[in-house]
């Protein structure tokens, strides 16, 4: 059975994906040429079709049309961003005096969405901040934001994350969902964190909610997502289950030049995670504090103790933190490791495809506003 066809959240409910809707490619900036028919013939469907798609394609989309912005940090998470999109747009022409950050646009439900990704080799908060405000001094009618991709996961008998879980940030009495763990003041007996991150703005926190009431309702939107990313000779498919072990946080990979993974890892170390929390399919959905700051965590021992002072985090990323003060979003990230030694990549690419398929379902739980409508109904 793949992947999608077992996709839990938590709570421990089941749910079957709907059919995939394949995405088009419309000419945002240029017209068409009309279609043709014959005199005293009733159109055809393709043709019909052809003439529907021809209407979106005329109507010229502006920079003002776009009103949610969606950041990567890696070109796979922007890919699958992109496969996601139920219309794609054609690029803006580039003005002299405009912002070089790459991005796409396009369309999904009802929101015109601009997809942009970090400079290559340039990760953590000051690039992703960089990057919103880009995004924000181009596109200015940009009301929300959501900061898609990988991160590393904490793991406990609690909530029983796996690799390709998805974690969304959400605020509780201490924190607004994401949290700066390294950034303060080094006093006598270690750092004092200073400042605070902003939460989430309400309109997607109630997005939120509606989500959460969905999964407890075996409702699980991101399955017909999923199921469209993970199809046969996708680069985004489900890795062998085998390569999901855990070790303890203290115990430290063991590299070989001769050696792939943790092959030369000791077998009997790995944790036995039979009697943690029951878990009935290959991705959970998990709901909580995200630690971010401009490092990569590879420490397990670290990580532990990090977690425990903040009062249990889900995930650790680098960029979230340099954006919630000053572009208001949701954190959503797929687990691709531990936040150990033991890090690979080879869960890199689903765990994309797992956080992409979360942020178009609450993307479209995301009700429009007034004008947002308008010129939607006005490009279909």
């Amino acid at each position: 059975m793949p992947p999608a066809n077992r996709v839990r959240t938590q709570g421990h409910f089941r749910a079957s994906p709907g059919p995939s809707r394949p995405s088009s490619t419309v000419a945002g900036e240029t017209t068409p040429p009309a279609p043709t028919s014959s005199v005293g013939q009733a159109p055809s469907l393709p043709s019909l079709l052809q003439r529907a798609t021809d209407r979106e394609s005329a109507r010229r989309l502006r920079h003002e049309d776009y009103t949610i912005g969606w950041i990567c940090a890696l070109p796979n998470e922007l890919a699958a961003a992109k496969r996601l999109l139920d219309t794609e747009h054609a690029p803006f022409p580039q003005g002299p005096d405009d912002p070089t950050f790459p991005y796409n646009v396009g369309r999904m439900g009802s929101h015109n969405v601009v997809i942009a990704c970090l400079p290559a080799g340039r990760p953590g908060t000051n690039s992703a901040l960089s990057v919103a405000l880009q995004m924000r001094s181009m596109f200015k009618s940009i009301q929300y934001g959501l900061m898609v991709g990988i991160g590393g996961g904490v793991p406990s008998p609690k909530n029983n994350l796996r690799l390709g879980d998805v974690v969304f940030s959400q605020p509780d009495g201490a924190y607004g969902g994401v949290v700066q763990y390294a950034f303060g003041k080094d006093i006598p007996g270690g750092l004092r964190r200073t400042g605070h991150l902003s939460a989430p703005p309400e309109h997607l926190l109630n997005a939120l909610q509606e989500l959460k009431i969905r999964h407890s309702e075996r409702n699980f939107g991101f399955l017909e997502h999923l199921s469209k990313l993970t199809e046969p000779d996708s680069p985004f498919i489900y890795p062998d289950a085998s390569s999901d072990f855990l070790f303890p946080a203290s115990y430290r990979h063991v590299d070989s030049d001769d050696a792939v993974g943790c092959a030369e890892c000791a077998r009997e170390k790995r944790i036995n995670r039979d009697r943690w929390q029951t878990r009935t399919g290959d991705v959970q959905v998990h709901f909580g504090t995200i630690a971010s700051d401009n490092r990569l965590m590879r420490d397990g021992e670290r990580r532990d103790e990090i977690s425990k002072k903040l009062g249990g985090v889900l995930c650790f990323e680098m960029e979230a933190a340099g954006l919630m003060n000053h572009f208001p979003c949701l954190v959503i990230r797929g687990i691709s490791d531990y936040s150990d030694s033991h890090k690979s990549d080879d869960w890199q690419k689903y765990a994309a495809a797992t956080a992409a398929s979360c942020a178009k379902e609450i993307l479209l739980l995301i009700r429009p506003v007034a004008s947002q409508l308008s010129h939607f109904f006005l490009s279909e």
